[in-house]
Order: structure tokens, then sequence, then C-alpha cells
């Protein structure tokens, strides 16, 4: 009898599944497998956020797996050490998972073909499971991948995604393969770190969610995507990040809607594959600059209280904590206030991108090595930006994308009964309605903050 286990990491789903579609072909019994890695746990990279939305994703693959005859087998420990374990129980001739861009995923790989191939196995590795197109699909004359986003866009947008693989109709698990309990959600209630207003995980979900977006949200997407208290945004971010959605899939159905809405739409995917070749052709980036710029980023304890302030949403510039109070009571944060926060942690106070990338990365359901460290390296100049000296102005974006003031009142509750634009300028308030709200002084003065950072990059 032919047997072939299916290594689930992440591309928690059923449908567009190469993988599992590849496994279901080949005839036989399937192990569909996930590994809860000791690795990852080690890491710091298994924050309550992504546990809870982890936990709703394999409840809801092993309830779609069921319903289709078979079961999610779950174990913990060492992945490579738990897939050869669980082949051996199987009497496995194969094993299928998706390739992965992570220098620690290509690590995993190479032992597991090693181990697998020791014992008679064959690994199977899939690409356009977590990304539209490969990383070093597309390239440079002069390079193995592309530093800038538009001449990569424009190779990108010409090469047509794999067409979408339907989910199994039926699968059967050989029996005597024994499993770990699924987690729960409920289990990480009370935790530190899990933010109270988290999103639902889970293939199910991810697909109601997309398919309400392509209805009608989406064709105003290029107009009002930057709009923070509209709010105009798909919220696809963790299913991309955990694979309970196909990149693939979801730039066909958006491609179908059309418009300049879902193109522009379409393009954020494209940035999300960009990231992703950029940190396969250079694995060290995930902690060390693109750019080597020989920043002196400040140090001690007049930066460790700015950026304590910064974390704790208490930074005096309403739109900046804001944005970082969203993060702390969603486990996700807009993009325009994650371009902003990161920008105003990195160039007004001056304080390294890493401190920053380290909280996102605490906090963020869609946390994700290559897109996390990859836009925060964007924005404070020492990544891809092609103007990296840029400053984005706190109050400047405040009128821009949020001119009534509503995310503000939203996320920072002390400023509710504050009118007009003083909202996002309350030092300028009557010192006696100033000290009655509660909130504190600006932690620095924004020329002030402008002319350290262009000394600190010699431009004066």
């Amino acid at each position: 009898m032919h047997v072939s286990v299916v290594l689930f990491t992440a591309d928690l789903r059923l449908h567009d599944h190469p993988p599992l579609r590849a496994a279901c072909d080949g005839g036989g019994r399937v192990v569909p497998l996930f590994v809860r890695d000791r690795a990852v746990d080690a890491a710091g990279f298994a924050v309550p956020n992504r546990l809870a939305f982890l936990a709703d994703c394999l409840r809801d693959l092993d309830a779609g797996l069921r319903a289709r005859g078979g079961r999610l087998v779950v174990r913990s420990g060492d992945v490579v050490e738990e897939v050869c374990r669980v082949a051996a129980e199987a009497d496995a001739d194969e094993v299928h998972m998706a390739a992965d861009v992570s220098a620690y995923a290509r690590a995993r790989e190479g032992r597991l073909r090693r181990a697998l191939e020791g014992a008679g196995r064959r690994l199977h590795v899939h690409e356009t499971v977590t990304t539209v197109v490969p990383p070093g699909a597309v390239t440079p004359a002069a390079s193995d991948h592309f530093a800038v986003f538009t001449p990569y866009l424009r190779q990108w947008s010409r090469l047509s995604p794999r067409p979408v693989l339907a989910a199994p109709r039926a699968l059967r698990v050989p029996d005597g393969v024994r499993s770990g309990p699924l987690p729960d959600r409920a289990a990480l209630a009370g935790s530190a770190g899990l933010s109270p207003g988290l999103a639902r995980g889970g293939e199910a979900e991810g697909r109601r969610r997309l398919a309400a977006w392509l209805r009608g949200p989406v064709a105003r997407y290029e107009d009002r995507h930057d709009d923070l208290a509209g709010d105009a945004t798909s919220r696809l971010s963790p299913h991309l990040h955990f694979g309970t959605l196909s990149p693939g899939e979801v730039v066909h159905r958006a491609r179908r809607a059309g418009g300049p809405g879902a193109e522009s739409f379409v393009r954020q995917l494209a940035w999300r594959d960009f990231h992703r070749q950029l940190l396969a052709a250079r694995p060290a980036v995930s902690t060390a600059d693109y750019r080597t710029r020989h920043d002196r980023w400040r140090t001690g304890p007049g930066a460790e209280a700015d950026a304590a302030a910064w974390r704790a949403g208490r930074t005096g510039f309403p739109l900046v904590d804001a944005g970082l109070r969203q993060l702390r009571h969603e486990g996700w944060m807009h993009n325009r206030a994650r371009l902003l926060t990161a920008s105003f942690l990195t160039k007004t106070l001056y304080v390294d991108w890493r401190v920053g990338a380290r909280h996102f990365l605490s906090l963020l359901v869609d946390g994700d090595v290559a897109n996390n460290q990859l836009n925060w390296q964007w924005v404070a100049g020492t990544g891809t930006d092609s103007r990296p000296h840029r400053v984005l102005n706190p109050v400047v974006q405040a009128r821009r994308y949020d001119p009534d003031g509503a995310y503000v009142r939203r996320w920072v509750p002390e400023l509710a009964g504050v009118s007009g634009r003083a909202v996002h300028e309350p030092w300028t308030l009557p010192d006696r309605e100033r000290a009655g709200l509660g909130y504190p002084a600006p932690v620095i003065g924004l020329a002030e903050g402008l002319a350290r950072f262009r000394e600190a990059r010699g431009l004066t």
C-alpha cells in the first residue's frame, strides 16, 4: 500500500494545496501532519496571538479533513525527528511539503531530506504554495534578486499564477498513526500578550473574509486603503501568513473581480513576493541591514525610555499612539499606521529598527520574518527604499489620513472629547484643559527629532 505524508507548515488549508494534491493524486493513503516546532518556540516566535490564531487554524484544518474521511496528525518536538517517526509508523514512501525562504526553513528542508533519504524515503518540495511567484523566478540581468520593487512588479505581473487546485474530495489516513491533542485557543485565555480583539483563524474564516472583500469593498481599495478610520483594507494578512488562503488563488480571484481597486490590491501580493525573493537571496537581512549604513542608533537610558513610551502608545503624538494601541488590542495594525509608527521610532526617536521589529513580532498575528523585517528596514532607510532619508511627520500624516480624528479618538480615549484639529496636536490646548486629559506631553519636539536625524545621517 502506497502511503504519503504531507507536512503542513505555513499552508494550513485544503484548497489550492499542491503538496496535498500531489499526495492524493499518487493514490494510496495520506498522513496530514503538523509538527509544533520546538525550535520555533525556542526562537521566540510562538507568541500568544499567533498561537491562538494557529489553534483556530489547526482545528479548522482537522474539521475539513474529517469531513473528507481523514484527520490531522499533530506532533510536537523537533520537526525532522517527528516527520521521520511518523513516516516510519505509517510505512510511508514519501513526504510532501511546501518550499519556504527563511534560513531556518531552508536548513530544516536540508536536514529533512538527508534524514529521509537515509531511511530510503523521498522528499518532494513544492513551490508556489506560500507565494504567487517562486523566489528567483524573475531576476534582473546582473543580480540574483531585485532590490527595487517597481521593476520587480513589471516582470512579476507578466507571469500568470499556476492554475488553482481543488480541495481533495476524500482521503484515507492509515491506521496506527498516533496524534497529540489539537491546541485550543481557550487554553491561552488570560495569557500576557494575548490581544482581546484578536481575529478568528482558520481556512473557513479566511475564505469567508476573502469572498466578502471581493464582493464590493475591494473596488474602493485604491482610493481608500490609507483611510485609517475607514479601515478599508482586506485584513487578510493573518490568513496569508498562516496559509489558510493561497496567495495564488487570491490573485486569480481579485483579477476576476477587476478594476483599479483589485489591481492595487494585487500589488500588495507582489510586495509580499518581493520581500520573499529578497530574503531568499539575502537570508541575513532578517537581522542585519540590507544596505549597510553604519547607523549609530541611540542607546542608553534616554533611548530605552523613548522606546518604552513608544511601545506603550504614550509618545504624546496621538496618531503614533493610536497605531500602537490598536496593535496591542487587535494583534494587527493598519498598514499606514505601521509605516508611521516605524518612521517615528527609527527616524524621529532614532532608535534601532530591530527594537521596533521585535515589538511588532511579539504581537502581530501576521508576524512574518520577510514582511516584518524588510518593511522595517524599508522605513528605517537600511532596506530597499529609494528615498532612505524620508521622514513621516505624524501631524501631517494625521491630517491627511485621519482628517476628522476618528481613528485617534477610537484608540486614544483620553482624547475622545477633544474637538477639531487639536485632537492631533493636544499640546496646543490651554494648559488647564491639557492637564485634565491624562495624556502625556510629546517625548520630543518634531523639529528637534528631525535635526538630530539629519545630523546623524550627515544631511546637514
